[in-house]
């Protein structure tokens, strides 16, 4: 593995494959956290935009061409940063390449189609909505925060996306997609010079404004974090039948090091048909089908949750016996002793490693933890720091983090 710094300050993480497939992420600081003083949802609405044509590519002849080099190819907008990524075979690499970066080093942002693609957008704002477990956890979101992004969908609302102007758009565009804010990871059978020659050759154009320091990117995002809003809050829908229950504990004043202790725990806590939560409430109780918790450690989000389904006569008493788990999982002593440590690790890297299989989530991987924490890497080094923590940095960060949730039920 490699990390190269270009000419322009674009950073190219390079890890080397075994097979004749080439996978690749171009990716920008520039998700919804960004939106200090735009309308909600210009970041994701500009993803849309780049690909509505160039300067000597129209929509139809872009979208043919990924459908001719690309085996699988996507972009999508997050909180802390948007990516645009695919995987050709390694002699169509230089191909896939130019024409993402065409895409962005050329956008047209024409207004025929602008419209049109709004209003593609309010459809897929409507489609979230029909996903319960997504629903349930917007609304925890947004009657748990006050002043934070992720109170609000990355795609915005219907009234803020129908507002976005074509300056706006063009406004971010320029402000964001910039060299020293752009982030390239690439894993290929390739060499790593083979590689950067192609980055280089088509992105060495990019601009560099922000290399010789003549603009900023703004205003840094206001209001990233802040502590939740604790309590139970219900929200009913005529279109279920039985209920959707969210927690969420904000994990943002963590160390890298508490994160780390934290996933341990989690998987004892919720990962797994063995764990506590779905061993007390699924096995021993048959409340809910499936019960789960999850570390949401992306910047902007940072939250610990958990999420399961039941039916709406047993809402009260699923809630009772998580919480009374909650408090039982406090006062375990010598529970993660060094052997445990050890097999909880294993267990951690081989999810890791499962996850990671397919080239493309690991070009994904990359791009968007440099993006986050600059380090790419990580995702592959961290398991070195899990090895040496103790029980009682594991039981101190359990009880700093499992207090006043949150509560979301939906029904």
């Amino acid at each position: 593995m490699e990390k190269v710094i270009l000419k322009n300050k674009i950073k190219l993480l390079y890890k080397k494959a075994e097979n004749n497939l080439t996978s690749f992420t171009i990716g920008f600081n520039a998700g919804a956290n960004q939106e200090v003083d735009e309308n909600l949802g210009v970041a994701h609405v500009v993803e849309h935009m780049l690909f509505k044509g160039t300067t000597s590519k129209s929509e139809y002849e872009i979208n043919k061409l990924c459908d001719e080099t690309f085996g699988f190819c996507n972009a999508m907008t997050n909180y802390p940063y948007v990516v645009y990524y695919g995987t050709t075979l390694d002699e169509e690499f230089e191909k896939g390449f130019e024409i993402y970066s065409d895409i962005l080093l050329n956008p047209s942002f024409p207004l025929s189609g602008f419209k049109e693609e709004i209003e593609v957008i309010c459809e897929e704002l409507k489609e979230w909505k029909d996903e319960l477990y997504q629903f349930c956890e917007d609304s925890m979101l947004y009657n748990g925060f006050d002043k934070r992004r992720i109170k609000n969908l990355i795609i915005g609302t219907q009234e803020s996306v129908r507002s976005i102007t074509m300056k706006q758009i063009k406004d971010f565009y320029h402000r964001y997609y910039v060299a020293d804010n752009c982030v390239v990871s690439v894993t290929s059978s390739m060499s790593l010079k083979q590689v950067s020659d192609i980055v280089e050759k088509y992105l060495s154009g990019f601009d560099v404004r922000l290399v010789n320091g003549s603009e900023s990117l703004g205003s840094k995002p206001k209001d990233l974090y802040e502590e939740n809003k604790p309590g139970t809050y219900f929200q009913y829908r005529n279109d279920m039948q039985g209920a959707k229950i969210q927690y969420c504990f904000p994990i943002h004043n963590l160390s890298s090091r508490e994160i780390s202790a934290l996933k341990l725990f989690n998987l004892v806590f919720g990962e797994g048909t063995s764990s506590i939560l779905y061993d007390e409430i699924r096995t021993k109780r048959g409340l809910v089908y499936d019960i789960s918790s999850k570390i949401k450690n992306e910047t902007g989000i940072k939250l610990f949750t958990i999420t399961l389904g039941t039916s709406h006569e047993n809402v009260s008493k699923a809630i009772e016996i998580i919480n009374n788990e909650i408090e039982k999982v406090k006062e375990l002593k010598g529970y993660f002793h060094k052997q445990c440590i050890i097999k909880l690790c294993k267990s951690y890297k081989l999810r890791r490693m499962l996850a990671m299989e397919k080239s493309i989530q690991v070009s994904v991987s990359l791009c968007t933890y440099e993006i986050m924490q600059g380090d790419g890497f990580e995702i592959f080094t961290e398991f070195k720091q899990m090895e040496s923590i103790v029980d009682e940095e594991v039981m101190k960060v359990v009880k700093k983090v499992l207090v006043n949730p949150t509560i979301q039920v939906l029904m």
